[in-house]
């Protein structure tokens, strides 16, 4: 165990001392918020090693003159020749050019038999039949259904330990209208869920509120079709508050991934400073929706708990920004295992999972942790 410890201890860049560090990142978690200042260089490069490999552009551009992208907090805005953050629009000859529209979509989608691992099955009306018989189709786990799960390519974040980060690869990702995903969805008569993920929705959001809005206005009165969301959360407002209300309506959750409290720490991971725009947006959609349906939470968070960056202090700050709205959201501490930029790092140390845990209980009513079965393998701590 020695060994293995010293593969994840680092030399900080900056204060020197040994600690458990991402060598993409190469600063610990204590300088990135007191020394920021110094740490960003080597957060910009961090993320320039991470998608250059990919075309992808190294920060949201800002030209003077050009198309401004409204889709999501980093509002882009193209001049000739850029390239969204996402990689999914470009000014082409003062032309905007975008492969999602309203009318298209960049995916590829699979139908995911239930219980599924979403990571709201432990309170949602697939897992549990919460909200029968109008959102379930049975009092208990819908078995022998399937839930209709849409993979987008392209993201508004840039996560360094992404497990899903192939939505880079953009040129392999499906055209597909959504005219024909609407149908393909009203087809199966098993299909229970519409789940949205990737990447994550927003750089499509005006999709997939037109697949939704097709489902809605054509499905049988009395069908059980619920619309779910999986994203960061960044998504311009108007466009959040719209999915709200289909999601509110077909009985389905909106999952937020909060990567982080300190605003520090969410931009060393995720390489965007849109940790403001995610928590308002989440503020928003309790405010607006949350009473609304009380038998199904319409809103859920999770935080994945990355050794080293993510502890107990930022999950009880987030808690805390929870249970201020109102303690029984149901909250999951996922955990983590190495992949993409962070493959250095180990499996959450169980001490870190209990430490966590312990701080959102002591906020929270309704916790879960996600991926447990990987503690078999996890460090006691580091």
């Amino acid at each position: 165990m020695r060994n293995m410890r010293k593969k994840w201890i680092h030399v900080c860049a900056i204060c020197g001392e040994e600690k458990p560090i991402s060598r993409i990142i190469g600063v610990c978690k204590d300088c990135l918020k007191s020394h920021f200042n110094e740490a960003v260089d080597y957060i910009v490069n961090a993320h320039k090693v991470a998608r250059k490999p990919y075309g992808l552009p190294l920060h949201p551009p800002k030209s003077v003159n050009g198309f401004k992208c409204t889709l999501c907090a980093n509002e882009c805005i193209l001049g000739p020749g850029d390239v969204g953050f996402c990689g999914l629009r470009w000014n082409e000859n003062g032309k905007l050019v975008s492969l999602s529209t309203a009318k298209r979509g960049v995916l590829y989608a699979y139908w995911d038999p239930h219980v599924t691992n979403c990571c709201a099955a432990w309170f949602c009306p697939a897992g549990t039949g919460l909200g029968y018989p109008k959102y379930a189709v049975r009092p208990g786990p819908e078995y022998g259904y399937y839930n209709y799960a849409i993979f987008f390519y392209g993201c508004n974040f840039d996560c360094l330990f992404c497990q899903n980060f192939s939505h880079k690869r953009i040129s392999e990702g499906l055209i597909v209208s959504a005219q024909d995903l609407a149908r393909r969805i009203l087809d199966n008569h098993k299909c229970t869920c519409i789940c949205y993920f990737g990447g994550s929705p927003e750089p499509q959001l005006p999709f997939s509120i037109n697949v939704n809005r097709i489902v809605l206005e054509e499905k049988p009165e009395n069908r059980i079709l619920r619309i779910c969301y999986e994203w960061n959360g960044a998504g311009n407002p108007v466009l959040v508050k719209k999915v709200a209300e289909q999601v509110l309506v077909s009985g389905g959750i909106i999952k937020f991934d909060l990567k982080a409290f300190s605003p520090e720490i969410y931009y060393a991971l995720t390489g965007v400073k849109a940790r403001d725009q995610v928590f308002k947006n989440f503020e928003m959609i309790y405010h607006e929706f949350y009473n609304e349906r009380k038998e199904i939470p319409i809103l859920t968070a999770t935080t994945l708990l990355v050794p080293g960056y993510v502890d107990a202090n930022e999950i009880e700050q987030i808690a805390k920004f929870i249970a201020e709205l109102d303690p029984n959201i149901p909250y999951s501490l996922l955990i983590f295992h190495p992949d993409f930029m962070m493959t250095d790092l180990p499996v959450t140390p169980k001490k870190q999972v209990w430490d966590c845990y312990q701080a959102a209980k002591r906020h929270l009513k309704r916790l879960h942790v996600g991926n447990i079965f990987l503690l078999d393998i996890a460090p006691a701590t580091i």
